[in-house]
């Protein structure tokens, strides 16, 4: 919890300096993200920091489970609730983009995801978040589904929700049985 000011002023800064915040993320501080999710999030120690130089590089959240917006999804392989970790609230410090540093942080939620022997990595972006579906998908992240929900920040709004299967046997065939 010490470090609960600095992820905060982190945040802020995402927001307030991301370029095109408005078109991919729009995130309004207080709306999405909120200061008692990070808490949460930090006090559960499910969010996880990137540093460089002693400065927050990125940041991201990762819950060892998914919750009921994730069951009428149209995934690979149904899985229960505890076999799911699930990504949010990625951000990399705006300063600092393009340099991988995203790519790092996700391919550290794989293998966590992996250690704690789960089975997939979840996650949903935004319909407009463009690079966020390149990086997903350049990591081996599958589109799985479309969903419309309501957000306090952006409204109602499409939200891509993507799939990383982490066992190689745990894949549907063509009649959706599970292999």
């Amino acid at each position: 919890m010490g470090d609960l000011p600095k992820v905060l002023d982190f945040y802020q800064c995402v927001i307030q300096e991301t370029e095109d915040m408005s078109v991919y993320g729009r995130w309004i501080f207080g709306k999405h993200p909120t200061q008692p999710m990070i808490e949460a999030y930090i006090r559960q120690g499910m969010m996880y920091c990137l540093e460089e130089r002693g400065d927050i590089a990125a940041t991201v959240a990762v819950t060892p489970y998914q919750t009921e917006d994730y069951h009428e999804i149209d995934w690979q392989a149904e899985l229960a609730d505890d076999e799911v970790a699930v990504v949010h609230i990625l951000a990399v410090n705006p300063r600092l983009q393009k340099r991988g540093y995203a790519k790092v942080l996700m391919r550290d939620v794989i293998a966590l995801a992996g250690h704690l022997g789960l089975k997939a990595v979840r996650l949903d972006a935004l319909d407009c978040n463009i690079p966020a579906h390149r990086l997903y998908e350049s990591l081996g992240f599958q589109r799985r589904d479309v969903r419309r929900w309501h957000t306090a920040n952006a409204g109602w709004i499409d939200f891509y929700l993507f799939e990383y299967l982490l066992e190689q046997g745990t894949r549907q065939d063509e009649e959706g049985e599970i292999q």
